[in-house]
Formats: structure tokens, C-alpha cells, sequence
């Protein structure tokens, strides 16, 4: 695999939406994300490829010749989260172009394409996984206009103001569909492991809680008259982190990842108070105990405190088993090169999940410093994704000699 073409590449993208403080923001249909989709179509030029995008800005990346015939995807997305990491998709990207070239510089004759999804993070507008999601077909035009940004701008509108038409398009033909991904936990890093094979990808389950406490003054309102908001929050947290725990075994995770508190003010007893809970796992039976117990947790409190409080699922969707016979050949493309491997489930959401109903779907992980990711301190090493681009590839060449049927080659 060629290293210095993959430096060269991220050096060049390094700039694009760099933050003084550290790190990048590149936010879904921003200038920065068109920015990062005109380089990688340059350097796809560059090479002699194919570019082509559908009717919201995905866009694919073929062999002159191979356009509209099916292939072996691999891919990623380009958008990051504020001041994120410049590996958490492009890594993924640039693995694809790097499979590329290599078959290019090679002379062999592999069909491949590179896809590049739009809209993976959810930090605008609070879907995650967009672009792909309508390739696929599983986002649709209500939920993309539901989809706003703090300024109430939809996801939606940002992509008819670029002129796209959502909802008119597909997914592009594909045979089946890789994703390099920096891992995004410390598993691979604390053990050492420079390549993991993601068996399935963890679905998470949304919880609001509104904790409807009585706004006094914490001076004058003695502790027996009180109506806490944030206490009962309290109660529901560490209850939180229990049912996470008792499903531990599971892979099962639970979060309160966010805590509103009304007024937040010192001398004022806490009233209104709103939790966030994210509730993610690989096993539908061992989230929905998760859940139970969360909204179990949440009557204990009502009951224990007298505070009204409201449990409202905001989202829920099943976790993903990725394919087998994926799975099988990129596990036996590791032990042929002779590289240790585990695999592993992904906590964490990825472009693959939207892509796998359709198309049989794997995914490589490699490790990222510390577990670090989402952060300005994300730091992967090049050598790994050249390694998991030459797995990519490996396990592409095995699965092609397993089913000699495929024509699209021809």
C-alpha cells in the first residue's frame, strides 16, 4: 500500500475547517464538508478514477468503464463533530482510494468503488447517518425535514439550498460494502491489536426525562418541605449506571449524557430538570431490560419523592449483525497476513449499519491513541490504515475466489 500517497492526502486535508484551539469542525453540509468532498474528488482525478455523486452529494468513486456496475464498496463519510478528529471517517475514505490504487498500480482487475457519504454525524441536526440513511432508503424526506439545527434550519433545506433533490435516489450498485473505522474505544489500543473485525454494530435506544421539581429558595425552604428536581435526577443517574452495569456482559452501555437543570442558579432549590439517556447495546433483549429498568428507575424516584417526572422515548432502533461471510473473510485475510486480530462489536454508529440491510457488510477497526475520539486529540497511526486497506482488499480477492459466478468483472 502506498503510505506516501495516504501522508500526502492527509496532509492536504488537515486544513480544511481546522480550529485555532485544535482540531476540525467540517459539519454536515457546511462549507467545510463541500470543501473535503471537492479534495477527495481531486484526488481521485488525480488518479485516473471516476466521480460521480447522487441526489443529495454522496459520492462514488469508480474504475473508467465500471460506472452503474456493481462492485465491492468500500467507504466512509467526511462531516465531523465540533472540533473533532481528522480520522473519524476520512480514515475510511482514504482507505477506499488507497484499495484503489493499489489495484490500479498493480494492474489487477478488481471491481471496486470508493463511496462517500454525507451527513454521518449528528451534531447539527440531530440525525445521525443521513446520507447514507437515504441512499438506502431507510431516511426519508419527513424525517429530514424534522431534522433542525439550533437555528431551525432542517437538513432538508440544507440540502435543496446546495441543489440536491432528496429523496430521488438510490444506492449505488454494490456487491458488498467495507467500512474502514478508527475503533473509537480503547479495546484495540489496550490490548495491543492493530486490527479488529466488527461482528455487529450496537443500536442505541433514546430516553427523555422531564423531573418536574419545585423552584424555592435554598435558603428559606428547610430540607423537609423541599421538592428537589436535581436530587431525584441524582437518584436516576446512579440508576442509570446500575442497569448499564447489570448488562455489562452483555455489551450493553447505559449514559445520561445530558442534564438540564432549571434555573441553575446557587441560591435557588433546583426545579425543572431534563436528562438525556442513551442506552446502546448488540442484543435487542438486553436493551429492552436496560430500558425497563431505567424507566423503573424513574417511577422509583417519582414515587419516593412525590415529583411528577415524564419518561418520552425519543428514538429506538434495532442493532445490526453484519455479514458472515464478510466477517469470515476478512478474519481469514488477517490470519493469512499473519496479523493478530479480535473480533469485536462496534458501540458506536456507523454509515455501515444503514447499508447492511441491503448489501452484505463488514467492517475493519483499527486502533485509535487512547481510545481518543470526537476530540482534537484523535490520533490514528497511517500504518494501521494501510494495513486494514490491505485486509480490505485480501478479504475482497477471497470472497471473489469463493463465488466464481460473479460477472461484474465482465
Amino acid at each position: 500500500m502506498n503510505i506516501s500517497l495516504l501522508k500526502k492526502w492527509f496532509r492536504e486535508l488537515e486544513t480544511v475547517g481546522a480550529d485555532p484551539g485544535g482540531g476540525v469542525t467540517r459539519l454536515a453540509y457546511s462549507p467545510e464538508e463541500d470543501a473535503m468532498f471537492l479534495k477527495i474528488a481531486g484526488f481521485a482525478a488525480e488518479m485516473g478514477l471516476n466521480v460521480s455523486e447522487d441526489c443529495i452529494g454522496n459520492m462514488y468513486i469508480s474504475f473508467p468503464g465500471r460506472e452503474g456496475t456493481p462492485c465491492h464498496g468500500i467507504g466512509s463519510h467526511l462531516d465531523s463533530v465540533p472540533q473533532g478528529g481528522l480520522y473519524d471517517g476520512p480514515a475510511g475514505v482514504l482507505a477506499g482510494l488507497l484499495v484503489m490504487e493499489e489495484i490500479r498500480s498493480s494492474g489487477l482487475d478488481l471491481p471496486v468503488m470508493t463511496a462517500v457519504f454525507r451527513a454521518e454525524e449528528s451534531s447539527l441536526y440531530g440525525l445521525a447517518t443521513a446520507g447514507s440513511g437515504v441512499a438506502a432508503g431507510s431516511v426519508d424526506i419527513a424525517q429530514l425535514k424534522n431534522a433542525l439545527s439550533i437555528s431551525g434550519d432542517s437538513l432538508y433545506d440544507a440540502m435543496s439550498s446546495k441543489g440536491y433533490s432528496p429523496g430521488v435516489c438510490g444506492l449505488e450498485k454494490m456487491l458488498d460494502f467495507t467500512e474502514l473505522h478508527i475503533e473509537q474505544g480503547r479495546v484495540l489500543w489496550e490490548s495491543g491489536l492493530h486490527i479488529g473485525i466488527v461482528t455487529a454494530i450496537a443500536a442505541p435506544t433514546r430516553l427523555k426525562v422531564t423531573i418536574h421539581g419545585r423552584q424555592d429558595h435554598s435558603g428559606a425552604t428547610p430540607m423537609d418541605l423541599r421538592k428537589d428536581g436535581l436530587c431525584a435526577a441524582a437518584d436516576i443517574i446512579l440508576a442509570v449506571e446500575s442497569a448499564g452495569n447489570a448488562e455489562k456482559h452483555h455489551a450493553t452501555v447505559a449514559t445520561v449524557g445530558v442534564a438540564n437543570v432549571r434555573p441553575n442558579a446557587l441560591n435557588v432549590v433546583p426545579g425543572l430538570v431534563e436528562l438525556r439517556i442513551d442506552i446502546r447495546g448488540i442484543l435487542k433483549d438486553s436493551i429492552s431490560r436496560t430500558v425497563k429498568a431505567v424507566k423503573d428507575s424513574v417511577r422509583a424516584a417519582s414515587d419516593t419523592r412525590g415529583i411528577l417526572c415524564d419518561v418520552e422515548t425519543i428514538s429506538s432502533m434495532d442493532p445490526v449483525s453484519l455479514d458472515p461471510s464478510v466477517i469470515r473473510s476478512l478474519s481469514r485475510a488477517a490470519e493469512e497476513l499473519s496479523v493478530p486480530f479480535r473480533q469485536m462489536a462496534s458501540g458506536a454508529g456507523h454509515d455501515t449499519m444503514k447499508i447492511a440491510p441491503l448489501v452484505p457488510a463488514g467492517m475493519v477497526f483499527i486502533p485509535c491513541k487512547e481510545g481518543i475520539s470526537h476530540n482534537q486529540q484523535e490520533e490514528a497511526d497511517l500504518e494501521d490504515i494501510a494495513l486494514g486497506a490491505r485486509v480490505i482488499l485480501d478479504g475482497i480477492r477471497l470472497r471473489r475466489s469463493n463465488n466464481t459466478s460473479d460477472d461484474c468483472s465482465k
